[in-house]
């Protein structure tokens, strides 16, 4: 029997390949029927589907339509028939495939999708923007990068949720992104030589970069997992990797020397702020340095933002970011952020108005297994990270602080304090705030009534911040 082949676009078309596969399992063709191909050619089937009508959608598990969303993305130039072949079997009585792992077609899509996975990953940590000017004087910021898989359009929604307040634009060999603070337009492919090869900010931060560099614990072989060599012609700070590794068993021998006359050791923080013209004048110059900073722990290699609002009236100060904020680049949107959401709502705090991060920027944790447990980071890193928290505050200027939990509290004031108590109205440098839990602690606790007279207290705090930002502010007769 002839095979009948289909035509996609080049890329990750997703709307095509599952219009084709509609129309496909519509006409009873089995796999060994189909050819598919990528090229620039429309569909075969774009004249059927406006003369019969679109094909009715197909009853697939979630989790495959999550998959098939990823791994179209791949450049595999088989993908499509993979994924063709699966949704074939899915719909003709192997309900269950994607839970067989060892079966050979679940094995090759997950390691596509788990390469397409890693691909993302490495474009949202080592993808770096350089700063230049638009037409109207406007400052944007471009950056080139080289993905492996045809990832552009699906880390789209990162960027703009992590850069919204910037114009920016993403450069690819396979096409471009340009955000103008309202609008996202994707634009054809680039060459390097459109993106520009620096710009005064990464002198700064390259000599940051070597000022924190520790010659005792330099591992190349360490360095390259997390940051795999390719990536480095694009990142400004492995300009100065071969000198410093070169220079590293000399430095190392001169620290033991030196011994107890070592300094006590310089927040790093501060080194950047001295190094980079008195610090950052702006929340986004802030941001690309903090985006920038060594991790705390291996593994979390890109840091989670601030998300608010300039000027706003109140400001939310956690731990540090869990996994799943991690993962999505964004403060409290795990499940301590959703219970967090709830409260603010019953109160009548506008989330969107308010402005949420973290007292220390990376998440900590403990692998067990696939999964990564929450590791409690200690007063010395939270330290570290206190300079950048105390500038973000001044940046954003909120009318008024709430700290949640006792590393908050530790990193606005500085001191090791009990929540419990201090919970209640606190001054943090001049400006009016209030000591409360972290969410997290009420997911934490054993059992139903301790959690119900806890979430009740928790909800009294916010209903009293809710109050003390409405009250006008007393005059001193």
């Amino acid at each position: 029997m002839q095979s009948v082949r289909i035509a996609l676009k080049n890329g990750a078309d997703f709307e095509g390949f599952r219009r084709a596969a509609r129309q496909s399992v519509a006409r009873d063709l089995p796999p060994d029927r189909v050819d598919w191909s990528s090229g620039a050619e429309p569909s075969l089937f774009g004249e059927a589907v406006a003369s019969e009508g679109i094909a009715p959608p197909l009853s697939l598990p979630r989790a495959a339509g999550e998959l098939i969303a990823q791994v179209v993305c791949h450049r595999d130039p088989e993908r499509f028939a993979l994924l063709y072949r699966l949704i074939w079997r899915l719909l003709h009585g192997e309900h269950a495939l994607l839970e067989v792992h060892s079966d050979p077609l679940v094995h090759r899509l997950e390691t596509m999708r788990k390469s397409v996975r890693r691909d993302l990953h490495k474009m949202h940590a080592f993808l770096r923007f350089r700063e230049t000017t638009d037409p109207d004087g406007e400052a944007r910021f471009v950056a080139w990068f080289e993905p492996e898989h045809d990832i552009l359009a699906a880390t789209a929604d990162f960027f703009v949720e992590r850069f919204r307040s910037m114009r920016w634009s993403i450069l690819t060999p396979g096409g471009a992104l340009h955000w103008d603070r309202e609008r996202l337009t994707f634009g054809p492919p680039a060459h390097k030589s459109d993106a520009p090869d620096g710009d005064a900010f990464e002198a700064a931060w390259r000599r940051y970069y070597e000022s924190t560099f520790n010659p005792a614990r330099a591992n190349p072989k360490a360095m390259r997992q997390h940051m795999a060599k390719k990536y480095w012609h694009n990142l400004p700070e492995t300009a100065a990797i071969p000198e410093l590794l070169r220079t590293a068993p000399q430095r190392a021998r001169e620290m033991i020397a030196r011994g107890a006359a070592l300094p006590v050791k310089r927040d790093p923080a501060l080194a950047v702020a001295a190094m980079a013209d008195q610090g950052p004048r702006t929340l986004e110059e802030l941001n690309r340095l903090i985006a920038a900073s060594e991790p705390l722990t291996p593994g979390a290699d890109r840091a989670v933002l601030g998300e608010g609002p300039i000027g706003a009236e109140i400001a939310f100060v956690g731990e540090q970011p869990g996994d799943q904020e991690d993962r999505e680049g964004r403060p409290f949107v795990g499940p301590a952020g959703r219970l967090l959401d709830g409260v603010l709502a019953e109160v009548g705090i506008d989330r969107t108005k308010v402005y949420v991060t973290n007292a220390v920027k990376h998440f900590k944790y403990e692998p067990r297994g696939e999964r990564r447990l929450h590791k409690k980071p200690n007063p010395g890193e939270v330290k570290r990270y206190r300079w950048w928290l105390l500038k973000e505050l001044e940046l954003v200027r909120p009318h008024f602080v709430v700290a949640l939990g006792g590393t908050a509290l530790l990193s606005l004031t500085g001191k090791p304090l009990s929540v419990m108590k201090v919970r209640g109205a606190i001054q943090f440098d001049g400006v009016p705030g209030y000591a409360t839990v972290h969410p997290s602690y009420l997911l934490r606790l054993p059992d139903e009534v301790t959690k119900r007279e806890a979430m009740a207290t928790f909800r009294r705090d916010l209903e009293r911040v809710a109050a003390m930002v409405a009250a006008p502010p007393s005059r001193s007769s």
